[in-house]
């Protein structure tokens, strides 16, 4: 006899072997793609491709969109990197399917409300995007590419990420424990 839903314990991948699982993803995307992966620069494609639909002219005032779109040609939309997230969407929600987690719920400690976790969401999303584009890209392209082709920036990079979380979550500990 199966237990009911409400006492059944959700199972999720063992860390260990999603990391081991990850490892080869990295490596199959050099082999097949020949680059790391990356999140960055499909936003970057989007953002070129609304401005030139917007309008044309807007993208050649912005020196920085104007040589994006040009060096990945006629559309950035074809870019590897947008195919790539479209991926990671679609792997998200199918995977939140089949294990029966798609929810439309905000999660969050019981000692703040879902206002506040969406805040604070969407304000770590928006420095982490505005760090992403200092860095010149994110922690995937950053730290674990660069880590795969044992670049030293990419251990630095990696270093900075988890020192910086660990310095900073004393502090914002009471938001999600």
């Amino acid at each position: 006899m199966s237990e009911p839903k409400e006492t059944r314990k959700t199972r999720y991948l063992n860390p260990y072997v999603g990391g081991v699982l990850l490892g080869l993803v990295l490596l199959a995307a050099n082999f097949v793609a020949g680059r790391g992966l990356g999140a960055s620069g499909a936003v970057k494609s989007v953002v070129a491709t609304s401005i030139q639909a917007v309008g044309r002219e807007g993208g050649k005032n912005m020196p920085f969109m104007a040589e994006y779109a040009q060096s990945h040609g006629s559309n950035p939309m074809k870019s590897w990197l947008v195919f790539e997230m479209l991926g990671v969407l679609v792997g998200g929600f199918l995977s939140g399917a089949l294990a029966g987690r798609l929810k439309l719920k905000v999660e969050h400690s019981p000692k703040i409300t879902s206002k506040r976790r969406l805040v604070f969401a969407l304000a770590g999303g928006i420095l982490f995007g505005f760090g992403s584009q200092l860095g010149r890209g994110c922690t995937s392209g950053s730290a674990l590419s660069g880590m795969a082709v044992l670049s030293l920036g990419g251990f630095i990079t990696m270093m900075g990420i988890f020192g910086t979380a660990f310095a900073l979550a004393y502090f914002f500990r009471k938001n999600w424990i």
